[in-house]
């Protein structure tokens, strides 16, 4: 039980590595050089929405990286439109421009053709898809679980 649980988080970490690198890969097949592929993920996690920089974090699109600095240099390279909100003038909106959707594109296609090498194989997936939900949920509940037992100590 302990060794599942222990290779579960490895392979959890290890596959998401493996995805940027497989996005990095993409990215230089069409010459794309100055967008990481972490920044690419925010640009497809993003799609046709408008976020705050706050949302971007809320909703985990920034992958563990510096959400702010990403947006500032996506904003640079003309991927993002930012712009201040109309509802709450201290916050930021950004939204991705004709340059970024051009390369979500390419992602989809990408996806796409996953999709289509998997097959069959996206069965399974969604059954993983199911348990790693639980385990996020078993995670959430447990940083409110230390943030109670600290609040106590």
């Amino acid at each position: 039980m302990v060794n599942s649980y222990l290779t579960t988080i490895a392979l959890v970490e290890r596959l998401h590595r493996q995805c940027l690198e497989v996005v990095k890969a993409e990215l230089d097949r069409h010459g794309v050089r100055d967008l990481s592929n972490v920044q690419a993920m925010i640009l497809f996690n993003i799609g046709a929405d408008e976020l705050t920089i706050g949302e971007l974090t809320q909703r985990g699109y920034y992958l563990g990286s510096n959400v702010s600095y990403n947006v500032k240099k996506m904003v640079e390279n003309g991927y993002l439109i930012q712009e201040r909100s109309r509802h709450d003038r201290r916050a930021q909106n950004v939204r991705l421009s004709d340059k970024a959707l051009a390369v979500r594109a390419k992602m989809q296609t990408m996806y796409d053709r996953h999709i289509s090498s998997l097959g069959t194989e996206i069965s399974p997936l969604e059954q993983s898809n199911k348990q790693l939900l639980k385990l996020e949920r078993f995670w959430n509940s447990q940083i409110g679980f230390v943030a109670r037992s600290e609040e106590a100590a």
